[in-house]
């Protein structure tokens, strides 16, 4: 099975920036998409952003125009630049990594990592 390590969240004003990493490892050698999830208290984990071995990308509509998702392939990392960022962005961020698009975009995954913690306060 894949391992997901997050990391890069924390406390920013609003219209602030943030840059997410996310390392995958595992049993697996090459991964055909990897892809970034949130939630918010009381909320589904909702698809934020996803990327192909290709480099095709999917956004959630709520983040196009703010957010970029890019990938490393050899090294199986991912990168979520957050710029511009709203209160409304406050959840806890998930990577996880599959090589079905069809379980990213229904995030079907048997684990996911711990997750990090982004906060948009003033």
């Amino acid at each position: 099975q894949v391992q997901i390590v997050e990391s890069g969240g924390g406390l920013v004003q609003p219209g602030g920036s943030l840059r997410l990493s996310c390392a995958a490892s595992g049993s697996i050698f090459t991964i055909y998409a990897m892809a970034w999830y949130r939630q918010a208290p009381g909320k589904q984990r909702e698809l934020v952003a996803a990327i192909t071995s290709g480099n095709s990308t999917k956004y959630a509509d709520s983040v196009k125009g703010r957010f970029a998702i890019s990938r490393e392939h050899a090294k199986n990392t991912v990168t979520l630049q957050m710029n511009s960022l709203k209160f409304e962005d406050t959840a806890v961020y998930y990577c996880n990594a599959d090589n079905s698009w069809t379980s990213i975009i229904t995030a079907d995954f048997g684990s996911w990592g711990q997750g990090t913690r982004v906060t948009v306060s003033s």
